[in-house]
């Protein structure tokens, strides 16, 4: 298995499918769980300090277990662990469109999760190779919630 799982496996962890034993697919299927039930939260505080931790669990096993990137490498904007909240969080809206929307919000929500995937894969790819870095935002995140 590549360092980083593949969007399949990704996406299937957000759905709640059982995942890979892997770091990532663990903390989005949880992630997902999360968005989940921030949807329906009166008071979403501690479900984002919970989102925080996970995002941050991800970017630190990234640091420490994908090959460094070259020093001249293109930056990429977000880290692995809010690109992975995020395809987690337009998982849940698009499970809960499923379930109650007209078809256009729909095609919407399928359409964002899909770019988001492909995004996320090709990112995966790049870091793989060297060829894209990340910014280093694994310091307090709390003011982005």
């Amino acid at each position: 298995m590549p360092l980083l799982p593949p969007k399949h496996l990704l996406l299937q962890a957000c759905r709640g499918l059982p995942p890979e034993d892997h770091p990532v697919l663990r903390c989005a299927g949880l992630l997902a769980d999360l968005h989940e039930r921030r949807l329906t939260a009166a008071a979403p505080g501690r479900i984002d300090q919970e989102r925080a931790r996970m995002v941050l669990d991800i970017d630190r096993w990234v640091a420490t277990e994908l090959p460094k990137a070259a020093r001249d490498a293109q930056l990429h904007t977000e880290t692995v662990g809010t690109v992975v909240d995020r395809l987690a969080q337009f998982s849940a809206l698009a499970y809960v469109t499923l379930a109650s929307a007209p078809d256009d919000a729909i095609n919407d929500a399928a359409l964002r999760l899909t770019e988001l995937s492909i995004a996320y894969e090709h990112l995966a790819t790049e870091l793989a190779a060297g060829r894209r870095r990340l910014p280093n935002l694994t310091g307090n995140r709390e003011y982005e919630y």
